[in-house]
Parts: structure tokens; sequence; C-alpha cells
């Protein structure tokens, strides 16, 4: 057994601790799927650990969950999830950044975390971003904003930064205009544990990392 599913096993005996026997089942077909992933070398374990981890707080709460999930072509989420009529999308974050922008992190996370938000939304009812407590996200209270009190000069502002990096395809001001984001999930890993807040909480919360 390779790292990869050896961090997986012990991270499912702490998933299935008080999960009655269809969570269990739930979570154990996800834990596949990660592996078969992971033999085609398209995953990395400290992505997927957070994947599952909230992928078990919403198998609690009713849904039914897939990670890495093809919404269409050249675009999959990290974990989708239904209930009744209604799609939630989580994109978790771990604050990586390519070698490549070793000079422009700041904007490159913001670019990402905005393109995320535009781009994803638009495909669910709820969109939600998860990231561990170590690093701070910089969203964008654009995105808070109900579309009618949004400013199209805010809008150019959120799309010079997608465009400086993410022009393949470009996202559209019409993504832009109408993408929100819903919650912000904080993934405590030892514990296995999951807290989620309000973005405008979350933005108040970390708005003097960024200045």
């Amino acid at each position: 057994m390779d790292k990869f599913s050896k961090d997986l096993e012990v991270l499912m005996a702490k998933l299935i601790s008080g999960t009655d026997s269809a969570g269990e089942e739930a979570l154990r077909v996800l834990e596949q799927r990660l592996i078969d992933l992971r033999e085609k070398n398209l995953l990395k374990i400290n992505h997927s650990v957070l994947e599952m981890i909230v992928a078990k707080y919403l198998i609690l709460d009713g849904y039914e969950v897939d990670l890495e999930h093809m919404i269409d072509s050249g675009l999959s989420c990290d974990v989708h999830a239904r209930k009744g009529d209604g799609v939630l999308i989580v994109e978790v974050e771990t604050g990586y950044v390519p070698p490549a922008h070793a000079l422009d992190p700041l904007d490159y996370i913001r670019a990402r975390i905005a393109s995320k938000i535009a781009r994803y939304s638009n495909h669910c009812h709820k969109f939600s971003l998860a990231a561990p407590p170590h690093y701070v996200m910089p969203v964008m209270p654009f995105f808070t904003h109900p579309p009618r009190d949004r400013s199209a000069k805010d809008a150019e502002l959120v799309k010079h930064y997608c465009d400086m990096y993410y022009k393949s395809p470009p996202v559209s001001i019409d993504e832009i205009m109408n993408s929100r984001i819903h919650s912000v999930s904080i993934i405590d890993v030892e514990n296995a544990a999951l807290r989620d807040m309000a973005p405008d909480d979350y933005i108040n919360l970390t708005v003097d990392w960024y200045l």
C-alpha cells in the first residue's frame, strides 16, 4: 500500500467513526474513486483529504456526493453534492502557488479564487469554498453582494484579475455579474472536522491579512 492509500485509510477511520452504515458505504465509494484517480496520477493526498472531510459532512446532511465531478467538457469540480433538485459545488483550496508565480503569489491566488467563484457558481444553486485554517483565502467582497448592488467598475476589476491568468476560455462579465459565494468552510484535518461560515464573516475575519 502506497502512502496515498495509507493516509486515506487513517483518515477513513476518523470519518466513519459515528456514522451509520449508509454513511460509511457512501464514504467508501468516494474513497475508492480517489484511489482510482490516484492510480492515474491525477490527485495529491493533501487535496484529497480535504475533499473527503467535506464529503462526510455533506453526506451526513443528506446530500448525494461525488468527487472530481465532471460538469462539462474541460470543467470538473472538487465536490459535487445534490439534495433533491438543489446542487451544491464546493471547491477545495490548499493555498498552493506554482513556482512560475513565486513573485506574484497574491495576485495569482486572488485571480484563482475569483475565477472559481465566477465559473462554478453558475453551474449550481449554491457555491462554497473550503480551506484549512492555515490558509487565508483572499475572497473579494464583490461576490457576497447581490448582482443588483454590483457596479460595472467592480466587475471589470474582477475580470482584470481573472484575465491575468485564465484566458482559455476567459471568464465573461456575465459569469462574474451572476456569480456568488454562499459559504466558506474551514477544514480541521487533524480532527477531521469542518466549520461553516458566512462569506461576509470570513472576509471580515481575514481582511487585515491583505492590504
